[in-house]
């Protein structure tokens, strides 16, 4: 991810719009809670409802488009995290949800206006797939304030963040391994996922086995070519980055063959390992391996890594296993209660030690600075 220093904006901005990702966050998993049935800080209807929107875009996209905005440097580009930011607020706290709605749709279309500077400034093939993820996550944005069901968004949401993040491994790949020649396959590939994903709402079972094989072609790839092949030697961040990248590779190799093989699936079993597979064991894994890469970019402060990482990574995976291969491959409904348990505690535990994390090294520097006068 390449991030430039703006000026455009003082860094209490960029704090506010990442708190308003993290209290979309927070709400996400106690939506969670309510929705596996164990109980939950807040009892709230909606939050249940807007549970894949929170996460996918009032944290995610949030996070997504503020890094973007820092990399462009440009005010108005902030206005797409302010929107989706607001708008997972506004999903919880607003009546009725097409405020919410409208909100995503504008903070969606602001992010894939930014790649237009951005690919004029460097027309990558990287930088093409980030814009075509941003289509997608505005077309999911309309669909939803539209009135369609978030089950029937779920490739949409899957297509928005497996392009971003594919995208920005095929820029650190090319510049690793020199894979350039190999980047008309991706982009053939990429199209192709891109194409099935309005295909799965109009012709569902085609669609979604076309948007599961696109997957699987499209890991492959970043299996192939990662730089975290490399990297997963090395020692400290470098190998935690690349523990993280793979194992998230093998839980997308998990949703593609759910919707290769199982075709539309919008409930059940099916549906609760193909979501969290693309959004708990891909996302989040890339989010833990990144963060301390990218918050201090964004935020001007340092969060060091420290092998206590690896903890809540670990239960991320294991939590998800046992929440798919048992609870949804062998109709356990404790397992999947189990998992869902386990992965809340493994997203707030990284939470609680990226935070700690910083502040410890936001102390250690004040305090050098106050012994050097």
């Amino acid at each position: 991810m390449n991030t430039e220093r703006s000026t455009a904006t003082p860094n209490v901005v960029r704090l506010a719009l990442l708190a308003c990702g993290g209290a979309a966050l927070l709400a996400g998993l106690d939506a969670a809670l309510l929705l596996l049935g164990v109980g939950a800080p807040v009892s709230v209807g909606r939050l249940a409802d807007v549970h894949g929107l929170l996460m996918v875009y009032g944290f995610v996209g949030t996070l997504v488009s503020l890094e973007r905005a820092v990399a462009l440097g440009k005010t108005w580009a902030f206005l797409a995290p302010v929107g989706l930011g607001l708008g997972g607020l506004a999903l919880v706290l607003v009546e009725p949800s097409a405020v919410g709605g409208g909100l995503l749709v504008f903070g969606s279309v602001v992010l894939a206006a930014t790649y237009v500077p951005l690919w004029q400034r460097n027309s990558a093939t990287s930088v093409l797939l980030q814009a075509a993820g941003a289509v997608l996550a505005a077309g999911g944005a309309v669909l939803f304030a539209a009135g369609i069901p978030v089950p029937w968004l779920l490739p949409w949401m899957a297509g928005f963040l497996v392009l971003t993040i594919g995208g920005e491994r095929l820029e650190l790949a090319r510049v690793a391994f020199g894979v350039s020649h190999t980047e008309t396959g991706a982009l053939v590939t990429c199209s192709a996922l891109m194409l099935a994903v309005p295909a799965s709402l109009l012709w569902s079972v085609a669609g979604y086995r076309v948007l599961g094989g696109a997957l699987l072609i499209v890991t492959g790839w970043l299996g192939r070519y990662d730089i975290a092949r490399r990297t997963v030697h090395a020692a400290g961040l470098a190998r935690f980055s690349a523990y993280c990248l793979l194992g998230g590779y093998l839980w997308l190799v998990v949703a593609g063959g759910v919707w290769l093989i199982g075709g539309p699936v919008r409930s059940g079993a099916g549906y609760d390992a193909a979501a969290h597979a693309v959004f708990l064991g891909f996302v989040m894994s890339m989010i833990f391996a990144h963060a301390p890469i990218i918050l201090p970019a964004v935020l001007r402060r340092p969060l060091p890594y420290h092998p206590i990482m690896y903890v809540p990574a670990g239960l991320l995976h294991l939590s998800l296993a046992v929440r798919i291969v048992v609870g949804d491959g062998a109709d356990q409904r404790w397992a999947v209660e189990a998992g869902g348990i386990g992965n809340v505690v493994a997203i707030l535990a990284f939470l609680v030690i990226a935070v700690g994390s910083a502040l410890s090294a936001r102390g250690e520097t004040q305090a050098k600075r106050e012994a050097g006068t």
